[in-house]
């Protein structure tokens, strides 16, 4: 994300790794690649979560309200996700519909449409990642809808690939700076 200040560290790359990483998980088990879902939820927590969550503090107190917004919103979505999937094991609350679910994902579609429009003033590699993001809540919601394995399986390959753009950022942004040079384009 761009940074309307520089001081201090960029917490850029904390946050795109943090999704990034949390992401590609979730979508191997998506696309059906590797089962358990438990390591998905710890890292949804703490690294999807809590990770994009420090990371939009940081971006708040740099002036940057893009990556406030995204990065606390991302977090806020790792975190919600995780209880919807945990609460109704707890016996807390109901499982959650698949109409329901197709509506929820359906509204962080809307919401990260905005965000994408948003990065056209930024780095072509937050394009892509925004981009393929918003194709990958609207697919997961049809598959809710739907049932359908074959679109929940695109949609899980689809999702690695936004995931590993997430990274390929993060990635970018920490090489760039470190070695003083374009290492990779961003």
């Amino acid at each position: 994300m761009a940074n309307a200040d520089s001081s201090g560290a960029n917490p850029a790359p904390l946050g795109l790794m943090g999704f990034g990483i949390t992401t590609v998980l979730l979508n191997l088990v998506n696309a059906g690649l590797v089962g358990g879902i438990g390591v998905v939820m710890g890292m949804g927590i703490f690294y999807g979560g809590l990770a994009q969550i420090f990371a939009g503090t940081m971006e708040f107190r740099r002036g940057n309200t893009f990556g406030t917004t995204a990065f606390l919103s991302y977090g806020l979505f790792w975190l919600s996700l995780i209880a919807i999937m945990m609460l109704p094991s707890l016996g807390i609350a109901d499982p959650v519909p698949p109409e329901a679910m197709a509506a929820y994902l359906s509204m962080w579609g809307v919401f990260t449409a905005v965000m994408f429009i948003g990065t056209l003033k930024l780095s072509k590699s937050l394009q892509l990642v925004f981009l393929t993001l918003t194709i990958l809540f609207f697919m997961l919601a049809i598959a809710e809808v739907s049932g359908s394995a074959t679109i929940k399986t695109a949609a899980g390959v689809e999702g690695i690939i936004c995931g590993f753009l997430a990274i390929y950022a993060a990635a970018g942004q920490i090489l760039n700076e470190v070695y003083k040079r374009e290492i990779l384009p961003v």
